[in-house]
């Protein structure tokens, strides 16, 4: 098959009546082998899909009988466990909206979150039970806790735009805001057609946390293809050889990593013959992937990483596919089905070689956003028109491969987060020694880019190493444990615009100058 061939066979087929649930989950025979989990003390367990199916058939009738509604929302601050994955299709099941938190997220992130979405329920554990005491109705879930009970579930039935699903992700002002996403959205996401090529019965890992779209879609998103998803749960943060370890020893043939993953495992000389693996496809996304470890990779286990591009409200647009050239460093094409372009101030689109914006044409694909949660004004503004706006900028060769040049805005992509500046330095500015601040990405060699913040200090108070390192910890601790700058330097005054504006790209080109 050509790209050419395949963007011209692609059409969508989106029935009327649709739940991400009846098509990931009930249709798939009850004794076919769904998932293998380990445990963070290396316990494995194999699940059929019987069983995922009658344990989100219980988590479903356990909603209702605490009265959650169809269109509430349903919270969880839940590790990567066979129950939370049931928990997520017994909340479609039960017609809710699931919102999926990280427990990266600092408390002050999740209290925003829950009152934002006004979530009717928040499931988690023993472990995070005290972060979310008291904003809402609590349901605890550990291992075991729904190998019981009736599966009789009376199944809301859902039409395909009805909502399912809400992700927060942060922009250049304000807290992070909530993207719905309706049922039919899992329909979009043909990563696992084009890109990843998922196979019935093969063996799925994916590395991203079940908190984004990078980790939730690709674990639905291969079981709507039959695939069996490798779950690892972490003990600790990401160690690259534990994670080869886990994919040497249950050899899943095709993979999901992110950027700063494989950049981490570059750091082991002998990675290819002390892990030796059976990869058949390795994708990325998240950020774009340089080709230093593209080449690494290949050096090691024979396999060309195929890089793909896309961000909560839109994802996936661009792709590099098995079946076409693939140019290092490239975002690849537009997937089949999406239509894409590169565009001026005015909409109007770009020869090769020249920069502009990489946009999506409204409402073409079943992918396509309800709108940001509870502002209508945003999403009329975002959504509303003839075209998404992604706020990254690229460029096409003469072949129509699209190549990344940066945000068009001030959001900082570090490891695969998406960070707004604006939460940063309000978090900053919580903190006595700050008077103000300004949070811009700073280039890393591992992560791509960390948050460096700019800080003016308060009357008092003066700058040093353990004041840098004590604001970054505090930030942590109230932010996220990824959203918080690593790096801090203390300056006299920000640069500004004549009505105030943080002029952060002045801040950013100081890394060039010193370079």
């Amino acid at each position: 098959m050509t790209y050419e061939e395949a963007c011209a066979q692609h059409s969508w087929r989106v029935p009327e009546r649709y739940n991400i649930a009846a098509d990931v989950c009930d249709k798939h025979p009850r004794d076919k082998l769904a998932m293998i989990h380990e445990d963070p003390d290396g316990n494995v367990r194999e699940l059929r899909w019987g069983e995922l199916q009658d344990m989100s058939d219980r988590f479903a009738i356990r909603l209702g009988e605490l009265g959650v509604k169809r269109g509430d929302r349903v919270a969880m601050l839940l590790p990567p466990t066979p129950e939370t994955a049931a928990a997520f299709l017994g909340t479609w099941k039960a017609g809710a909206i699931l919102l999926s938190m990280s427990v990266l997220y600092g408390d002050d992130g999740i209290r925003h979150r829950l009152k934002d979405s006004q979530a009717a329920l928040v499931v988690t554990n023993a472990a995070n039970r005290a972060r979310v005491e008291g904003l809402t109705e609590i349901l605890e879930l550990e291992p075991g806790g729904l190998d019981d009970g009736s599966t009789d579930v009376e199944r809301v039935d859902t039409a395909a735009d009805d909502p399912a699903q809400l992700y927060y992700t942060s922009g250049t002002t304000g807290l992070a805001k909530g993207i719905l996403h309706a049922h039919r959205y899992i329909i979009g996401h043909n990563e696992f057609q084009y890109c990843h090529d998922v196979q019935d019965g093969e063996r799925f890992h994916g590395m991203g946390e079940w908190a984004w779209a990078a980790g939730i879609c690709p674990l639905i998103g291969p079981w709507r293809y039959g695939a069996v998803q490798v779950v690892l749960q972490r003990k600790g943060g990401f160690d690259p050889h534990q994670q080869l370890d886990f994919l040497a020893r249950h050899k899943p043939t095709n993979v999901f990593g992110t950027p700063t993953a494989i950049r981490s495992m570059m750091g082991i000389s002998d990675a290819g013959t002390r892990y030796p693996q059976d990869f058949r496809i390795v994708c990325s996304a998240g950020e774009p992937l340089n080709p230093e470890a593209i080449r690494w990779f290949r050096e090691h286990y024979g396999v060309t990483v195929l890089d793909y591009y896309g961000l909560s409200e839109s994802y996936p647009l661009c792709g590099n596919f098995p079946f076409m050239e693939v140019r290092e460093g490239s975002m690849g094409k537009p997937m089949p089905g999406w239509e894409v372009a590169i565009l001026d101030e005015d909409e109007q689109p770009v020869g090769p070689g020249v920069r502009g914006e990489i946009c999506l044409r409204a409402r073409s694909n079943p992918h396509y956003p309800l709108g940001y949660w509870n502002n209508e004004q945003a999403g009329a503004q975002t959504f509303g028109g003839d075209w998404f706006h992604t706020k990254d900028a690229a460029a096409t060769d003469d072949d129509g491969y699209y190549w990344y040049e940066g945000r068009a805005d001030d959001v900082i992509i570090s490891a695969g987060y998406r960070i707004g500046p604006f939460e940063v330095e309000s978090a900053c500015l919580e903190h006595p020694a700050v008077a103000e601040a300004a949070a811009v990405a700073w280039p890393d060699e591992r992560r791509g880019n960390v948050v460096k913040a700019f800080v003016v200090l308060a009357a008092g108070h003066e700058g040093s190493d353990e004041l840098g390192k004590e604001i970054s910890a505090f930030v942590r601790e109230h932010l996220s444990a990824y959203a918080y700058p690593r790096i801090v330097e203390f300056v006299d005054d920000l640069p500004k615009t004549l009505t105030g504006k943080i002029r952060r790209i002045e801040l950013r080109d100081r890394h060039t100058k010193e370079a």
